[in-house]
């Protein structure tokens, strides 16, 4: 699979974390890929879509969080071959 972007947003819980994909969908014509949970909480999001969609759905849970504090936030350009694959790997594991 081709990706020409994907956003990853780093929060605190499930909840914020729902919170934080609806608005990245609501924003942006993105695609919610998979999240992957930590110990301690911690939930990072997966979406993909092209390079300005994605930039424009992660600045928005940046500047007006939904939920809880965003810890990090990123938007990767072009994504490795390797990157991709984890992320479906991911997508696999739910």
């Amino acid at each position: 699979m081709k990706m020409q972007a994907v956003g990853l947003v780093e929060t605190l819980g499930s909840a914020s974390a729902i919170m934080i994909v609806d608005k990245m969908l609501k924003t942006s014509q993105v695609t919610y890929e998979c999240w992957n949970t930590k110990c301690g909480g911690h939930v990072t999001v997966f979406l993909s879509g092209d390079v300005s969609a994605v930039t424009s759905a992660v600045e928005a849970v940046k500047a007006n969080p939904p939920g809880g504090e965003i810890i990090a936030a990123a938007v990767i350009s072009a994504p490795s071959e390797e990157t991709i694959r984890m992320i479906e790997l991911s997508r696999k594991k739910k």
